[in-house]
């Protein structure tokens, strides 16, 4: 009796499931009509877009066989992330506060420290490079005079690290530039 009883609530929360609003397989057994707006499209592909109302300029193609399941992603929050968060106390919270002038310039300075450490270690780095590279006639090793091909390749890798190390000191130059650049504080010239 007990397995009856338990059969019976199991088939009557099934029948319940089926019949939520906007369920199409409760639509399906009871009322064939309200599943038949689910009956497949064709579906286009637009370069990376699939759509079922294709753009006549986009060159859509077609898809064969197969539905297309779009799974959409994450929204961004848009203003109520910019906008600062008032804590319990009634300031604002750590992340959005602003830093005093003084703090600033103290930041910048330790950031211009760094930066200049790091050209440093760059120009020596690219330094040594030059001079390994001999003006595109590095020295040859023993076991390259026997396999020219390992030669050629340790040129190409030197080649490759000296543009790499000029980028990076272009780049550091830049940084350097701009944070030596006196702050503009919004009136124009």
């Amino acid at each position: 009796m007990t397995s009856l009883l338990r059969h019976s609530l199991l088939f009557d929360r099934v029948v319940r499931d089926l019949l939520l609003p906007g369920f199409c397989l409760a639509s399906l057994l009871f009322a064939w009509p309200a599943c038949a707006s689910s009956e497949q499209q064709r579906i286009y592909r637009c370069g990376n877009a699939y759509t079922n109302q294709p753009d006549p300029a986009a060159n859509c193609k077609p898809l064969a066989g197969g539905s297309v399941t779009v799974i959409e992603g994450t929204r961004v929050q848009g203003a109520s992330v910019a906008s600062p968060q008032v804590n319990a106390s009634g300031g604002t919270s750590a992340g959005s506060a602003k830093v005093d002038s003084a703090e600033q310039r103290q930041r910048d300075t330790q950031a211009q420290v760094v930066l200049q450490a790091e050209l440093q270690k760059a120009q020596q780095q690219h330094a040594g490079l030059l001079r390994e590279w001999n003006n595109g006639e590095p020295e040859r090793r023993a076991d390259e005079f026997r396999q020219p091909q390992k030669y050629q390749d340790r040129v190409a890798q030197l080649r490759s690290a000296l543009q790499r190390t000029e980028a990076d000191l272009a780049g550091l130059q830049r940084e350097l530039s701009r944070l030596s650049a006196p702050v503009q504080t919004g009136s124009k010239p």
